[in-house]
């Protein structure tokens, strides 16, 4: 398979996984966090999802598109093993959504990084939450959820917080 065509069906369980989620936490109050604003697309797809929803991003440094940044208040800069602490005073227990693509692109760094961050996501997510990542995440708090149809095992992952 090209990278063009591995890349294409990673955006499409990336959508598909998403859009279920947002089905998974309708009536769920909560925020929203995207752990990696990348160029802002996600970020754009989760706004048309939630629009009447707080969402908070947290990334290294800006490089999105200028209409693909939230607003200051929302945007949590710096590296997230620092920042998701520190994180935890405003949104501790009450994210509805959680979404991680936080990597390098490579899958051994990418693995790395989730464990790190992973007790801290946790911290973040209510009960009940759901949360999407590219990388597994190992932790006996959340139970995995099938796939959407047409998500081959393994291309993206969702979970739900017990």
């Amino acid at each position: 398979m090209s990278r063009l065509d591995s890349f294409i069906r990673r955006l499409d369980a990336q959508r598909a996984c998403l859009d279920h989620a947002a089905e998974l936490i309708r009536g769920c109050d909560g925020s929203i966090l995207e752990l990696g604003l990348g160029n802002g697309r996600t970020y754009d797809h989760l706004r048309e999802r939630f629009p009447d929803r707080d969402i908070y991003v947290c990334e290294r440094r800006v490089a999105a598109h200028p209409d693909c940044v939230p607003p200051p208040e929302r945007l949590i800069l710096g590296d997230m093993r620092e920042t998701l602490p520190a994180l935890h005073a405003r949104l501790g227990g009450r994210v509805a959504l959680a979404h991680f693509d936080a990597g390098s692109g490579e899958v051994a760094a990418n693995r790395v990084l989730a464990a790190e961050l992973t007790p801290h996501i946790l911290r973040l997510l209510q009960a009940g939450a759901v949360l999407v990542s590219d990388p597994p995440i190992a932790a006996a708090e959340l139970a995995e959820l099938p796939l959407p149809e047409g998500v081959p095992p393994g291309r993206y992952h969702l979970y739900r917080r017990i």
